[in-house]
C-alpha cells in the first residue's frame, strides 16, 4: 500500500458509534423549559441571513466516543450543517469529531437543584472547549442571579457581566412580552443595540401591520 493511501485512510477514520445512545425517548421537560428552548432556536432562523450557523434543542452533544452524550437545552454553532443524511447514526447528534470544533455557545435552562448547571455540566462544557456557557434560571433555584454568563478564558470558565458574544456576533438579553400566547421573562437573542431576533409570527406580525398602514387588508391576500 502506498504511503499517499496510509494518509487518506488516516484522514477518514471516525470512531465506531454503532454503540452510541443517540436518542432514548425520554422527554422530561416542562412547558416553560420546552417554549424557552423553542424560542431559542427557532429565531435563530428566522433572523436576517448569515454565514451557516447551526441551533438545535435536547440534541446530544458528543465529545468523545467513550463516554455517554451531555445534553444541552439549546447548542449554537457558527459555520457548520446539519449532515444531509441526518438519519444516518453517525449523523444523529453533534459528534464533535464529525462537526470538526465543538458549538460556541450552550445554554442550560434551570428547572430545579439537581441538574448540575453549575458542577459537572460546568467542567464538562470547559473541557470540551465550548466558549459561551450560558445558564438561564429564571425561578432562581441556584441562587439571586437569574442569568450567568461564562466566557472560557485559559481552559477555565469565567463569569462575565457581558452579555454581548463576542465571537458570535450576538448577544442575550431578558424580554418581557408574549411568546405563543404566553406573557413572560424570556431569554432571546439580540443585536448590538438590544434588539431581539424576532421570530416568524414577529415578523409576519409586523408586516400585517405594515399593510394595514397602507390600507391594504393582510387577511384578504
Amino acid at each position: 500500500m502506498s504511503e499517499q493511501a496510509v494518509i487518506t485512510k488516516t484522514d477518514c477514520w471516525e470512531p465506531d458509534v454503532r454503540n452510541l445512545v443517540t436518542e432514548d425517548d425520554t422527554p422530561v421537560d416542562n412547558w416553560g423549559s420546552e417554549k424557552q428552548q423553542r424560542l431559542l432556536a427557532s429565531s435563530i432562523y428566522s433572523s436576517p441571513p448569515r454565514s451557516k450557523i447551526l441551533a438545535a434543542a435536547n440534541v446530544g452533544l458528543f465529545y468523545t466516543s467513550e463516554e455517554p452524550a451531555i445534553v444541552p437545552d439549546v447548542l449554537l454553532s457558527l459555520d457548520v450543517t446539519v449532515p444531509q443524511d441526518w438519519w444516518k447514526k453517525s449523523n444523529r447528534s453533534y459528534m464533535v469529531w464529525k462537526f470538526g470544533k465543538p458549538p460556541e455557545v450552550v445554554i442550560e435552562i434551570v428547572s430545579n437543584k439537581e441538574g448540575e448547571e453549575l458542577g459537572d455540566k460546568l467542567k464538562t462544557y470547559a473541557q470540551i472547549g465550548v466558549k459561551y456557557y450560558i445558564v438561564y434560571d429564571p425561578n432562581q433555584q441556584l441562587g439571586k442571579k437569574v442569568l450567568r454568563v461564562h466566557e472560557l478564558r485559559e481552559r477555565r470558565y469565567e463569569e462575565t457581566n457581558e452579555t454581548w458574544l463576542l465571537e458570535v456576533g450576538l448577544g442575550v438579553t431578558l424580554w418581557s412580552g408574549v411568546f405563543e400566547g404566553r406573557q413572560d421573562v424570556w431569554l432571546r437573542w439580540c443585536d448590538r443595540k438590544g434588539n431581539v431576533l424576532l421570530t416568524g409570527d414577529e415578523r409576519a406580525q409586523i408586516l400585517a401591520e405594515k399593510l394595514r398602514e397602507l390600507g391594504v387588508d393582510p387577511d384578504t391576500l
